[in-house]
């Protein structure tokens, strides 16, 4: 009895496992659309709206979903705050402390980095340039993404329940 139960634990748990790393590589494409998203939206607030850098990330903040949010949120207030940090510190910062709790890969936050060494030092027609260069980046990466799952997703899945059984083969 006690076999029974730890081997429908250990099914229960490889499966879990399996689906869990299934859903980062479905959630990739989605964060990169969502970052996308949001990048357009600084366009659109640095080129017709004027805004501010601060306010403008406060305000995509608000609009996106959680984890991209969370990205130009910790943007925002490095940048509001007086701790003494240039917008590139303060951007770099958020970056790299917001990273981990997206599917999002290095090449994509390289793109972010460089994204922001460009903004806010420069005028508004170069943002706007290094803007468009960021999202025609983002675009490819979202285009491997959604070949990474297509093929990655599945095997996963699969591989998850397999190894279980296997586990549990061997125990019996």
């Amino acid at each position: 009895m006690i076999k029974l139960l730890g081997a429908v634990l250990i099914l229960f748990a490889g499966t879990l496992i399996g689906f869990q790393q299934a859903a980062r590589f479905a959630a990739r494409p989605r964060q990169l659309r969502q970052l996308a998203h949001a990048l357009q939206r600084l366009e659109t607030e640095i080129g017709y709206g004027h805004t501010p850098l601060p306010e403008a990330l406060g305000r995509i903040a608000t609009v996106v979903p959680s984890p991209i949010a969370d990205l130009f949120l910790l943007a925002a207030e490095g940048v509001a705050h007086d701790d003494g940090l240039s917008f590139r510190e303060s951007w770099e910062q958020a970056m790299k402390q917001g990273w981990e709790a997206t599917a999002m890969r290095a090449g994509e936050q390289a793109v972010m980095l460089r994204l922001g060494s460009a903004l806010g030092i420069s005028d508004k027609d170069d943002q706007l340039k290094h803007l468009k260069l960021a999202l025609l980046q983002l675009k490819a990466e979202e285009d491997a993404a959604k070949e990474d799952q297509g093929r990655y997703e599945k095997m996963w899945k699969s591989l998850g329940v397999l190894i279980a059984v296997l586990v549990v083969i061997l125990m019996v």
